[in-house]
């Protein structure tokens, strides 16, 4: 059976978020069943090439998202279809709710209200910025957010002769779902312990403030500066070659240093440098790049490979299922309604089966079986009381992971209660603890890292060199100790040093074992190295990023994050899974399955109506107008750089906007009223807001269309998100105290729960090689052996 076979999920949303969050439940085995008004669900007739389409059945996009789920209509202006929904509810174990669910407006259906009626029931609500709050209520759109998130400026993306640019694709939605969907089975392990739900409050900014920034804040707080103060473009990141876009990318000094060998430009080394390599590049763009224009992107992609240097084709909607990785693997499949192409599930669990999808169903048609159907669930006492423990205590983590991707996973289960033991070593320390630009000349400046900080908070660090056979010795003795593994090196480097998971099943049978690899365990790309820019690049989501008449711009951030949590949703099956029959699992979970699954619609609008989706800078199909808006005022910087984004997504919201600018003659065409007419016009509409704002300062503009009900928000800088109010409201940060580093705020979840810790950060980020003697000690080594390990350079606290 799938892991979740006879989990039941109500699904009251509407939109992107929720529906994600409802389709990886529903791959994973659980019963969803879909409440929509007798009008259907809006994204029924969504396209974003605006095809037509059948709304009784849904379009391409819903055909996707609701692969395997129930429908069923009620309106709730009719009493009886209300308690219908609540018998539903009754018979549920669990719930997503979102705003923009007609049916979830009604107020016996508000979340808070669903949890006192229901309260064996885990209700996650996904609002933009929280349930309550000085901005609750607010109009948003997943582009304000990305503006409030600081997710439009990001590392410095685009240049700065223009306004900043969102990522394209909607992916704060798409991400936000992939929380939803983490949280909700977070929660069911709290309700098996004693039957008790639990009201889960998930915010779209603080998903989007987690998966498109880099933990600004913290970085700016222990630093004293932001990670950049000017947009410059990636180098070289897309570039032309000879025949068509190539993507090649720098992570590390020695890929770099490879990259001007590979380029015929040794002189360019200079390991001495006090510039970092995104500066050194910058320098050598011009000459850079003309050498690529002289060569094929199929030559440029195999001396990269060569070198080890990262490197893909630029994916798009037409291109991506051609590509021979996504051939291999059978990363798309057809459609099981309408045959157009899909993404396969985000990750693959062994021989444990995810859901085959079937059809999306059409509009009601689960009603009847559903209203004859019902059962009621045997429910726990009123007088039950919650369990104290955390979701995950108890559970042993050994997290071998570095960077971003892999850390972003296992953190959310070491905040959550698990034991999780950092793996790095002396020689070879995590790579988020080198990439601060801390001159080597400091004392201990390998623990003073931001990003390290922010990512490792309440784990265990052991520095083991495992490359050494008395290290792997050890490794295996802790392995049979450990629930779960999480790794993600290539997969050369597990088959270097004999780790697969049937040698992690002899020392341990019912281990879960987690691998992130960049492309996957197989096919030919399974060696390329992966870094968050090189899966963008891959999947789509650079293609949408940007203006139309420039090469596309790297999102450099949503690769990694959105690995973690689609890696975190896998092994949270995986667990289910172990936990009902007692057996391991091997979790492939590569970081472009998870990428090409937010990136979803690009394949499945060419592949459904030959339409290829393009960048359009700040533009989007979602509303008309949307864009950036230059506003009056000195950026911290010293430049004319402030922004507001507005996105007018309905007619009422346009109605808003008019009056809010007074009504003015132009606004007053009848062409204007709907949206297909505001598209038409976008240049004109454009023109009169970009006149409007630039006399105006930023928060007046967001004061005056708030008011009115209008999407907007300020461009934020990532490094001010503590100014927000609704996460101060949240306490979405805490300060962290450290032995090395000034305390510090940390971001924590993107979801406050009903019994949620008291803190998330309960111990700092460990310094290096911390609880070595501790957890060998643990495993039975005496004090004089592991005295000798240290003499051996086997395990060590200091970076050499």
């Amino acid at each position: 059976m799938e892991p979740l076979h006879g989990y039941t999920v109500v699904d009251l949303t509407d939109g992107i978020a929720g529906a994600y969050a409802t389709k990886m439940l529903a791959d994973g085995g659980a019963t969803v069943v879909d409440v929509e008004p007798p009008q259907g669900d809006a994204r029924r007739s969504w396209t974003a090439s605006g095809a037509a389409v059948d709304t009784d059945a849904g379009a391409a996009l819903f055909s996707f998202l609701g692969c395997s789920k129930h429908s069923v209509v009620a309106d709730v202006g009719e009493d009886g279809d209300v308690e219908f929904v609540h018998r539903l509810l009754g018979s549920a174990d669990a719930v997503v709710w979102s705003p923009e669910s007609r049916v979830g407006h009604h107020p016996s259906l508000a979340p808070a209200e669903i949890r006192r009626r229901h309260p064996h029931l885990v209700v996650t609500a996904i609002t933009p910025f929280g349930l309550d709050g000085p901005w609750q209520g607010r109009a948003a759109t997943e582009f304000t957010l990305q503006a409030w998130s600081g997710g439009i400026v990001g590392l410095g993306r685009g240049a700065q002769d223009r306004a900043p640019v969102q990522i394209g694709g909607q992916v704060g939605d798409w991400v936000t779902g992939a929380y939803a969907a983490a949280m909700t089975l977070v929660s069911r392990f709290r309700a098996l312990q004693d039957g008790c739900g639990e009201l889960v409050d998930l915010s779209a900014l603080e998903a989007q403030i987690l998966c498109l920034t880099y933990y600004p804040v913290s970085y700016f707080e222990m630093l004293g500066r932001p990670w950049r103060s000017e947009r410059k473009p990636t180098v070289p990141g897309v570039a032309e070659a000879a025949d068509g876009l190539v993507a090649l990318g720098c992570g590390t000094a020695q890929q770099w240093f490879d990259l001007c060998v590979m380029s015929g430009h040794d002189e360019w080394i200079d390991e001495q440098s006090t510039l970092t390599i995104t500066e050194q590049a910058n320098l050598r763009a011009p000459v850079l790049y003309e050498w690529l224009r002289g060569h094929n992107v199929d030559d440029i992609r195999d001396l990269a490979s060569a070198f080890r240097i990262p490197n893909s084709p630029v994916g798009n909607g037409q291109n991506l299922p051609t590509l021979d990785q996504y051939r291999h693997r059978g990363a798309f499949v057809p459609n099981p309604r309408d045959g157009f192409l899909q993404p396969a599930a985000p990750y693959r669990l062994g021989d444990v089966p995810l859901r085959t999808p079937a059809p999306a169903p059409r509009l009601g048609e689960h009603t009847e079986t559903y209203h004859t159907a019902i059962s009621a669930r045997s429910c726990p006492p009123s007088g039950s009381k919650r369990a104290e423990t955390l979701p995950f205590a108890g559970l042993r983590v050994l997290d071998m992971t570095t960077f971003w991707a892999g850390p972003s996973c296992t953190h959310v289960l070491a905040m959550l209660g698990a034991e999780v033991i950092h793996l790095e070593s002396a020689r070879h320390p995590d790579g988020t603890r080198l990439i601060a630009g801390i001159p080597a000349t400091e004392e201990s400046w390998w623990e003073k890292s931001p990003i390290f900080s922010a990512l490792n908070t309440n784990k265990k660090s052991l520095a083991l060199d495992f490359q050494t056979d008395a290290g792997r010795q050890v490794l295996h003795r802790l392995i049979a100790t450990c629930d779960v593994i999480v790794e993600n090196f290539t997969p050369r480097v597990i088959d270097r040093i004999g780790l697969d998971f049937a040698t992690v099943q002899a020392l341990r049978s019912d281990i879960v074992m987690v691998r992130m690899p960049g492309f996957g365990l197989d096919g030919p790309w399974r060696d390329n190295p992966a870094f968050a820019y090189i899966i963008e690049d891959a999947s789509g989501l650079s293609w949408l990023t940007g203006y139309p008449d420039r090469n596309p711009y790297e999102p450099y951030s949503i690769g990694d994050p959105n690995a973690g949590v689609h890696a975190l949703n896998g092994l949270l099956l995986a667990l289910e899974h172990r936990r009902r029959t007692g057996r391991g699992v091997l979790v492939e979970a590569a970081m472009i399955d998870a990428a090409l699954n937010i990136a979803a619609e690009q394949v499945i609008e060419y592949s459904a109506h030959g339409a290829l989706l393009q960048r359009d800078g700040n533009r989007g199909p979602a509303a008309a107008p949307q864009n950036l808006y230059r506003t009056t005022g000195i950026d911290e910087f010293g430049r004319e750089d402030c922004w507001v984004a507005i996105a007018v997504a309905t007619d009422e919201q346009w109605a808003g906007l008019c009056t809010a600018l007074g009504d003015p003659a132009w606004a007053a065409d009848p062409v204007l009223a709907e949206a297909a007419g505001r598209r038409a016009h976008h240049d004109l509409i454009d023109e009169h807001l970009a006149a409007w704002c630039a006399s105006r300062g930023a928060d007046d503009v967001v004061a005056t269309l708030w008011d009115a009900g209008v999407p907007v928000a300020k461009v934020m800088q990532p490094h001010r998100q503590t100014e927000l109010p609704p996460l101060a409201h949240r306490e979405f940060f805490e300060t962290v105290t450290h032995p090395v580093n000034s305390p510090a705020p940390h971001s924590t979840l993107p979801a406050r729960m009903t019994h949620a810790p008291k803190r998330f950060h309960a111990r700092p980020a460990p310094l290096l090689g911390q609880h070595n003697h501790e957890l060998l000690g643990e495993l039975g080594l005496s004090v004089a052996e592991i005295a000798a390990l240290e003499a051996d350079g086997v395990i060590g606290s200091a970076v050499g």
